[in-house]
């Protein structure tokens, strides 16, 4: 389950189309090692008292197993897009039906931080959960009791976390016709061990509000005044990034007059041509932007950030330009690490 795990997730980080084929070959293998383990696992007998942990067990190798069918199975070609939508949304339920096991099974715990904080796994789920805000863990906050609602939000604060300190908050804006629930996992293992909060928001439609910024953008104001009221935020150190239609909302909304974030962090967008009208470029100056942007991205083309690029700094921004060379149009996972060192040194991985 765990090479599943991280086999899926590889294969979302290099996703182009050309490439599809190449990627399905090292994803079956582990599909078949998938299901024979997890066929094996529901024939055992399930010891007294075991039940609930069997359970939730197989509900996070099943979602796993939904995902990789999903994507080996490739189904009408008008089906395509929503296929693949559905399974990176199942690769991420199966995480969040893993992480409650990460106390009782370590490899588990390992799975969810990064490799720096493996061997202090016990300290950063400690015994007596401590005194911070409102509580670590996962919280969720919708417009209805349903969980996959529109316009709310998903919240991570790290379950070590202890006294008044003020700590960083990254909001993580997902892609079109994604989710907060889902998005949150992208930034989860850092913000693990790193000890930061994550503010994983879902906009009101299938994806941002691009034509009238206003209707999420107010929204999203609104998550980052009730987490800070909530749990000892460091105003100061409020990134804003996101991914495609994110990404360029993250500039849209972020430029925005008196918007609450220090900087700003955009992964596979564009500059919207609001940004203009708005009056966006002119307070774009001075203001800490680092854009991250695939060489091969096959939806915004180079060329578009290059444009972007080019806009912003003539405009005054103190802006940081990363250029991923094999890098399509999928989440870099692994330049959270750029990103965070970018954005607050202090956050930087600790010295092994």
């Amino acid at each position: 389950m765990l090479a599943g795990l991280h086999g899926l997730e590889a294969v979302e980080r290099r996703l182009h189309p050309p490439d599809l084929a190449a990627l399905r070959a090292h994803l079956t293998p582990l599909r078949d090692r998938l299901e024979q383990g997890l066929a094996a696992f529901r024939r055992v007998d399930v010891p007294k008292g075991l039940e609930p942990f069997h359970e939730q067990l197989a509900a996070g190798a099943d979602e796993l197993l939904a995902a990789q069918r999903l994507f080996l199975d490739a189904g009408p070609s008008t089906q395509a897009v929503a296929r693949l939508l559905d399974c990176l949304r199942r690769h991420c339920r199966a995480q969040e039906a893993l992480y409650p096991l990460r106390c009782v099974l370590p490899p588990i715990g390992r799975h969810f931080v990064e490799p720096a904080f493996h061997e202090r796994l016990a300290q950063l789920d400690p015994d007596s959960p401590p005194s911070f805000g409102a509580g670590g863990g996962l919280h969720c906050a919708g417009l209805e009791e349903s969980p996959d609602a529109r316009g709310g939000f998903s919240l991570y604060v790290p379950e070590w976390l202890a006294g008044p300190a003020p700590r960083p908050l990254v909001i993580a804006l997902h892609g079109g016709f994604g989710h907060g629930r889902d998005f949150l996992w992208s930034w989860l293992r850092e913000a693990r061990g790193r000890g930061f909060l994550v503010l994983a928001p879902t906009s009101v439609g299938s994806t941002w509000s691009l034509a009238t910024p206003s209707v999420d953008a107010l929204r999203l104001r609104s998550m980052v005044s009730w987490v800070c009221a909530r749990w000892p935020v460091d105003r100061a150190r409020i990134l804003l990034t996101g991914l495609s239609d994110g990404a360029t909302f993250a500039l849209l909304a972020g430029l925005a007059d008196e918007a609450p974030y220090t900087a700003l962090a955009p992964v596979a967008g564009v500059l919207h041509p609001l940004n203009g009208p708005l009056g966006n470029l002119q307070r774009a100056a001075a203001r800490r932007i680092l854009q991250v942007h695939g060489a091969r991205d096959w939806l915004f083309p180079i060329a578009l950030a290059h444009q972007a690029r080019d806009a912003l700094t003539r405009a005054g921004a103190e802006l940081t330009y990363l250029e991923i060379e094999d890098l399509s149009h999928a989440y870099p996972r692994e330049a959270n690490d750029a990103i965070l060192r970018w954005f607050d040194p202090s956050l930087a991985l600790p010295q092994r």
